[in-house]
């Protein structure tokens, strides 16, 4: 579609990388909002958002190397300028937090809670980054809202096939994201026990991931020979941990004014 804002010889300014950084702050800063709102440590949480950012990108790096091995180059530009993938950098990013989180002595839920809608818009705004750069495709369909890519750039950058319509995967996951922040920006703002807000988060991203890649392109064969791709694997195990957060526990309401 759009892969670069604008180049200069052989240097470009790639669109992802641009939205994805929007994202970033964006998320920080409704992150941050929160947790003034919530009474935590604002300095705390600001320096938490920056380690698992780069934790996040670390992550989703890793595990598109291991999807792509051996045929990919890790110490290429084009590795180097790929998206990655999102759960790889949800997982890291989770278990940076929780080290984080622990050595601060941060209440572990009331952190999570703060930084759910915030990681929410950001995937939101990141996926328009990728249907920007052409990552991240969806199958061939005939359907009235498919997208056909047409630009060169966008193929020699990621490979996505041009003249071909195509699902709008990237736009379906965008889309649900900015909804589900809107319904965690809202729902944190209500009574609810600690942990039902990042709870609500890795159950519904989870399933709306789930179904998405359905209708997603797979380079990859799918694992244990089940029509299951990997990345659905990962949003089942992300999904269960939501819900077992979402078990009633015998915990004191919190009532944040957003």
């Amino acid at each position: 579609m759009f892969p670069k804002i604008f180049s200069i010889g052989t240097f470009y300014l790639p669109t992802y990388g641009v939205l994805v950084a929007l994202g970033f702050l964006t998320g920080l800063w409704i992150t941050v909002k929160l947790a003034r709102k919530g009474g935590l440590d604002a300095e705390k949480v600001t320096n938490l958002a920056v380690y698992v950012a780069l934790a996040g990108l670390i992550g989703a790096k890793l595990l598109m190397i291991a999807f792509d091995w051996p045929d990919i180059q890790i110490f290429s530009v084009a590795t180097l300028q790929a998206a990655g993938v999102f759960q790889g950098g949800l997982i890291l990013a989770l278990i940076t937090a929780f080290f984080y989180i622990r050595h601060n002595n941060l209440p572990v839920l009331a952190v999570s809670d703060a930084f759910a809608p915030g990681i929410a818009i950001g995937h939101a705004v990141g996926r328009l980054g990728c249907f920007a750069a052409g990552c991240c495709w969806g199958k061939e369909c005939h359907l009235p809202w498919a997208v056909t890519f047409k630009n060169p750039e966008a193929y020699g950058l990621t490979g996505v096939p041009l003249d071909v319509p195509l699902h709008p995967a990237q736009l379906y996951e965008s889309f649900t994201e900015a909804a589900l922040f809107a319904f965690l920006y809202w729902r944190y703002g209500k009574a609810h026990p600690p942990g039902q807000i990042i709870g609500l988060y890795l159950v519904i991203s989870s399933i709306a991931r789930f179904f998405i890649e359905f209708e997603r392109f797979h380079e990859q064969a799918l694992p244990f020979g089940l029509p299951l791709s990997i990345t659905q694997w990962i949003a089942v195990a992300l999904a269960i941990t939501g819900a077992i957060l979402l078990i009633p526990k015998a915990q004191p309401l919190v009532s944040r004014s957003v």
